[in-house]
């Protein structure tokens, strides 16, 4: 069970790390980065933009990253709004408010 623990957890910060790579590579993509391009495709209907940021990272670091800017997106929301982060959430998703 620990080894499945440690094993989840080191594909998780190699995922968040970006190396420079020398002799015309291209460095590797960060998972915010890689969340930020997989949530601008889905908002402009880009299957391929789509498809290309999710290999970019593991399927557990992309959800991450995700979940990490809806909540980002959400606070900056509320504050410019004047609102709690709930009812902005609840009104992003057309749920009535509580």
């Amino acid at each position: 069970m620990w080894g499945r623990i440690r094993k989840s957890g080191t594909r998780l910060v190699n995922s968040m790390r970006t190396e420079e790579h020398t002799g015309g590579e291209t460095r590797s993509h960060n998972l915010f980065e890689a969340a930020a391009a997989y949530v601008s495709a889905c908002a402009e209907d880009d299957q391929d933009g789509i498809e290309d940021a999710s290999t970019w990272v593991s399927p557990e670091a992309l959800s991450f990253g995700v979940n990490e800017l809806a909540c980002r997106a959400v606070i900056a929301l509320a504050r410019e709004r004047d609102e709690s982060p709930r009812t902005v959430a609840r009104a992003l998703l057309g749920l009535p408010t509580a």
